[in-house]
């Protein structure tokens, strides 16, 4: 049962961002069509193709890596210049035919060269006003930002429907009167290394050293009668490596033992900002808090997506020293850090992980897939937003590049610039597409020999 658990949720997964990719997709055909662009394939996934089928002149189908997924909009690169002409020839209608040189000095040239005679071999004559790049500069961009609106979209009405049926967890508070412990650390873990799990040389704290257990209530403290958590923490801190009298209720018995506190590099808990790390005294208890539900509607669900879009940004930025990270991880060079980035395998796993965990309820099973789902599609929208070839953000970036020339000439009373060449950016695209490939082989290798543990 467990194992059918399992599988299912990561079938789950896989099925709702297969439909995440399709849709995507669709967010870049359906605007090209309205915009009188011709379409001719719509596949999901890449390599060898499962099952097509042919409707009009657009190619719908499945491929069989379900890592992504691709429209072909005819014309997308403009023609080549004339010093790259090879010859011009004539259909059997009369029509000129460009027949674009393949073979030019250079290794970057001749990939620009090549890919540009590749896009002509595909445009017919009928086609010539139906070409991508002859489109208005703000057709170009709502094509090519349709996609990962898509799934910003698919991200908002997932949040939105946590957000208005179960809520959001709110601030979380340490309840108030005597502190109530919540959690005992078993061993001294320092706080620079931020994990979580204890390892065999790892000293006991003296919180559990001295018997100290969750729902036990601390009423003194060397003799001070305590009142909240904040002064208890306090004495704690202040007490270095001195000797430490607790005093705690447990099922209504009073218990006094005692142990001496022990000193750790801990950072100041009145400043979340404040990163420096003070030798103070620690104890190894986390009092109870309260975690109250916050709901709303569309308002609140975008208040919380402008949150997390900060954060995506931010992880975006450091997306390749994190990669590198999962790399000595997967080298046995370092522990993975419990924030690194999981790809799509990573995510199937945590699906796979929660349905078949049977000290999760079925509840928050369905919350976490929804959560896991809307999560992967909020940062592949804002992915696909980077202004770099082959992402949608380059092509966005190219269209404005051209409007904002071409406005500047007309200001300046100059003839018309004409529309952005993309083929000489292709360098630049095979570079970022070879860096992503790398970065996503290392993910998926770090997610089956170094998995990140599940969050909670």
């Amino acid at each position: 049962m467990t194992v059918l658990l399992y599988v299912l949720g990561v079938l789950i997964f896989f099925g709702a961002i297969l439909t995440s990719i399709g849709l995507h997709e669709l967010g870049h055909m359906i605007p090209a069509k309205k915009f009188g662009g011709k379409v001719t394939q719509y596949f999901v996934g890449f390599g060898p193709t499962v099952w097509s089928k042919q409707i009009g002149e657009t190619e719908y189908g499945v491929k069989a890596i379900p890592l992504g997924g691709y429209v072909k909009i005819v014309g997308m690169l403009p023609p080549a210049a004339a010093d790259l002409v090879d010859s011009v020839e004539h259909d059997e209608d009369g029509n000129a035919v460009q027949r674009v040189r393949k073979s030019n000095t250079g290794m970057f040239t001749q990939l620009i060269s090549d890919a540009r005679a590749a896009e002509w071999e595909l445009v017919k004559p009928e086609d010539s006003d139906r070409l991508f790049y002859k489109m208005a500069s703000w057709k170009k961009v709502v094509v090519m930002a349709g996609g990962p609106t898509v799934n910003l979209l698919i991200a908002f009405f997932l949040f939105w429907g946590i957000f208005a049926i179960h809520g959001v967890e709110g601030e979380t508070t340490i309840n108030a009167g005597q502190p109530v412990i919540s959690e005992v650390s078993e061993c001294l873990i320092p706080y620079a290394e931020q994990r979580t799990k204890c390892e065999a040389d790892d000293p006991k704290t003296p919180a559990y050293e001295i018997g100290l257990r969750p729902g036990d209530t601390v009423t003194e403290f060397n003799g001070v009668a305590i009142t909240g958590w904040t002064q208890l923490r306090d004495l704690i801190r202040d007490n270095a490596e001195g000797d430490a009298v607790i005093t705690y209720e447990r099922d209504g018995q009073v218990i006094t033992g005692t142990t001496s506190t022990t000193v750790q590099a801990r950072p100041d808990p009145t400043r979340s900002d404040d990163k420096v790390l003070t030798q103070v005294g620690f104890l190894g208890v986390t009092p109870s808090t309260t975690t109250p539900l916050e709901k709303g509607g569309p308002l609140f669900t975008l208040g919380q997506m402008g949150h997390m879009t900060v954060d995506t940004v931010k992880a975006i930025g450091t997306l390749p020293v994190k990669v590198y990270g999962v790399g000595e991880a997967v080298l046995g060079l370092q522990e993975r850090a419990a924030d690194s980035p999981v790809s799509i395998v990573g995510g199937g796993r945590f699906a796979g992980e929660t349905t078949s965990d049977s000290n999760v309820s079925t509840e928050n099973k369905v919350l976490f897939l929804i959560l896991l789902v809307a999560g992967f599609n909020l940062f592949i929208g804002l992915f696909n937003f980077v202004p770099l070839l082959p992402l949608d953000g380059g092509h966005i970036a190219s269209a404005l590049w051209e409007a904002t020339r071409r406005r500047l000439a007309r200001l300046r009373r100059r003839p018309d610039p004409g529309y952005v060449d993309a083929a000489r950016l292709l360098p630049i695209a095979y570079v970022v597409a070879s860096v992503m490939l790398v970065m996503g082989v290392v993910l998926i290798l770090g997610d089956l020999v170094a998995p990140v543990e599940r969050p909670l």
